[in-house]
């Protein structure tokens, strides 16, 4: 195996499980509200200290879009391997456009290795490198650009939130698939062991659970991902203690920065915990692996990419496909 491919295979390993786990934590923060008055007293203060409003020239804009129709970017940055630039590469980035008319949401993970082009450097390369070029805006008008839709606001949020929430819970339940060795959040090998079965785990645990794939696939552990993701909500809805959710509500925002208010965002959660019924549809961009230059990159299929871009819209839109149903990869609802 060469190096490069080497380093493709590490790159793969990385934390690119961030956004699965956003969405939950959002939730998981605002909702505590209910339990106390002071609860959402803090929340308003931390979440006002995580906003960043990002100035933009080329943001993109649908004509007839409802308001209420919207999109967010998910970046999950790992601030373990902080180089000395003042952005780091992303590691994870997560769409989700939201349809309220339909009480539907569509997530659109985007390979951090594929090959696109970064505007304003006027260069194609790993969609990753547009973060470590221009941060949070740079990114946003990548994949505006890459999906051609109007990306309305961000979310950016470091694996510690991750690891900080399982552990204000008191750890999380899951089910270990093999017994297996992984590093810890700083890199440090071998540093943890978890054995086949089902697992009491904490953080760092957690982790380790959501990044191997040693005797698996990327596939694989996106499902095990998820399965973290309904762990924490599963959890974090039987915790009654004040004190479970004012560190919950801590760890979201001292590793959070974003552009929604807090008001934007409470709207958000009650979209999300209204009624029943919300339907949520994981798409995914097909592609090939590809060296150019003796560098590997995610090749997007250029198929896939329009299909995939016609779907975003149409949901934005308000609008279904031409068959008059929605268009699904793989798509579920929560009832």
């Amino acid at each position: 195996m060469s190096a490069n491919r080497e380093d493709s295979v590490n790159n793969k390993k990385r934390k690119r499980f961030l956004p699965w786990i956003l969405l939950p934590i959002l939730v998981i923060g605002l909702s505590s509200v209910v339990y106390a008055a002071f609860l959402y007293s803090k929340a308003q203060s931390v979440m006002n200290s995580s906003y960043k409003p990002i100035e933009r020239d080329s943001k993109r804009v649908f004509k007839n879009v409802p308001v209420e129709n919207t999109s967010i970017l998910f970046i999950g940055i790992d601030n373990s391997q902080k180089r000395k630039e003042e952005n780091p590469r992303s590691d994870a980035l997560l769409l989700a456009t939201f349809n309220k008319k339909d009480k539907s949401i569509k997530l659109l993970s985007i390979p951090r290795d594929s090959y696109v082009h970064i505007p304003e450097k006027n260069i194609y390369t790993k969609i990753t490198h547009a973060h470590a070029y221009g941060g949070v805006r740079l990114t946003l008008d990548t994949v505006e650009g890459l999906l051609d839709i109007p990306i309305n606001y961000y979310v950016e949020m470091n694996f510690n939130a991750f690891m900080d929430v399982i552990n204000a819970l008191g750890g999380i339940n899951v089910n270990v698939p093999y017994t297996f060795t992984e590093q810890d959040s700083q890199d440090h090998q071998g540093a943890i062991t978890l054995q086949k079965g089902m697992q009491h785990v904490n953080g760092e645990q957690a982790l380790a659970f959501a990044r191997t794939r040693h005797y698996d696939s990327d596939i694989y552990r996106g499902k095990r991902q998820q399965e973290i993701m309904k762990a924490i909500l599963a959890k974090a809805t039987s915790v009654k203690s004040v004190s479970n959710y004012s560190k919950i509500i801590e760890a979201v925002g001292k590793n959070m920065t974003s552009d929604l208010t807090f008001d934007q965002m409470l709207s958000f959660v009650n979209y999300l915990t209204a009624g029943t019924g919300l339907n949520y549809e994981s798409l995914t961009l097909k592609g090939s692996n590809a060296s150019i230059n003796g560098v590997y990159y995610y090749k997007l299929d250029q198929a896939s990419l329009d299909k995939t871009k016609l779907i975003l819209k149409n949901h934005l839109l308000g609008k279904t496909t031409s068959s008059g149903t929605p268009s699904t990869n793989e798509s579920s609802s929560n009832n």
